[in-house]
């Protein structure tokens, strides 16, 4: 951790990776690092005393990148990531942690998240990374993003989950009175816009018309003659103001889409995929998996499961 790093965020972790051997869990070891060992003030003023320093990540087998303080990070904390990294750690960032795990080259080439609001900024930093602002987290493999806030816990449990079994992550998530996003109820998401704002009219008027017709087909093409751009200048120009791209873009609209109509309305899955541009209901499932952890009906049977039990209670 560095200057001005997250108190909400500390305090997560620390209850997640607790010591839960006393209830028949696992024991996790919760250590933190900063680049000089020391007193590290937060960033709500509180002093925090580090005692390691980036040596500590030569031994762990899970490294959390914290979401950045003040300052860039030293040369050595950016070799400690990557050296923990390549002997098979896993490293994981949440929030603008993933600025400083981009800074490691960890992220080129893969997929990534953020707080929202940072995810157009992180676009354009490192543009060798493909964002994406609405998933709560990405799994990579040994490289794993996150947003922030509360709901960075979604992250951490999935890492629980994932090396421990889903039965730990919920008893955990029990314990400390969180609600895992796991199969079988309706995932929380972070509201994306369908038209995303921008000082850019010419794609905002391009995003508000695709965002009105997402039944029809839409290649880049077309976009792009409707924005009266070249493929090349309007990709750029629409990367630069969403922070993701057009494809990426298009595909969240379609699964919100869906997911509204199978909350509002008792349309088939063929028919909702085809109002939401999609050839077949195989499709959209298979899209709506990736973007909400559950298929179609999955999600209906749990949200009308969940409107049962408010009218009852």
């Amino acid at each position: 951790m560095s200057e001005g790093f997250s108190t909400v965020g500390l305090g997560l972790c620390g209850a997640v990776f607790a010591d839960w051997s006393e209830l028949g869990m696992p024991r996790f070891e919760f250590l933190v690092a900063a680049e000089r060992p020391g007193p590290v003030s937060s960033d709500l003023g509180l002093l925090q005393q580090v005692e390691h320093g980036p040596d500590l990540m030569r031994e762990a087998d899970l490294v959390l990148v914290f979401p950045v303080g003040d300052g860039p990070p030293g040369p050595e904390v950016i070799e400690a990531i990557k050296d923990a990294h390549g002997r098979g750690a896993t490293v994981a960032s949440f929030c603008s942690g993933a600025f400083l795990l981009a800074e490691t080259g960890l992220l080129d080439g893969k997929r990534a998240t953020t707080h929202r609001r940072l995810a157009g900024e992180l676009a354009r930093r490192f543009p060798r990374v493909h964002v994406e602002p609405d998933a709560l987290y990405i799994d990579e493999g040994c490289v794993v993003t996150g947003v922030g806030g509360a709901e960075s816990l979604n992250m951490m449990l999935h890492l629980v989950g994932r090396e421990h079994g889903t039965p730990v992550a919920n008893a955990i998530a029990q314990e400390i009175v969180a609600v895992p996003n796991r199969s079988g109820e309706r995932p929380r998401y972070l509201s994306f816009p369908t038209t995303t704002r921008s000082e850019d009219e010419r794609i905002s008027a391009v995003l508000e018309w695709a965002g009105d017709h997402l039944h029809q087909s839409h290649s880049i093409h077309d976009l792009a003659a409707r924005a009266l751009m070249s493929t090349r200048t309007f990709n750029r120009r629409f990367k630069a103001a969403t922070g993701t791209t057009p494809h990426a873009w298009l595909r969240v609209q379609r699964v919100r889409k869906a997911e509204e109509l199978l909350e509002t309305t008792n349309l088939g899955v063929e028919e909702i995929a085809r109002q939401v541009g999609y050839r077949t209901a195989a499709v959209l499932r298979e899209n709506f998996i990736k973007a909400r952890g559950v298929p179609p009906q999955a999600y209906r049977r749990a949200l009308g499961h969940r409107l049962t039990l408010s009218r009852t209670t």
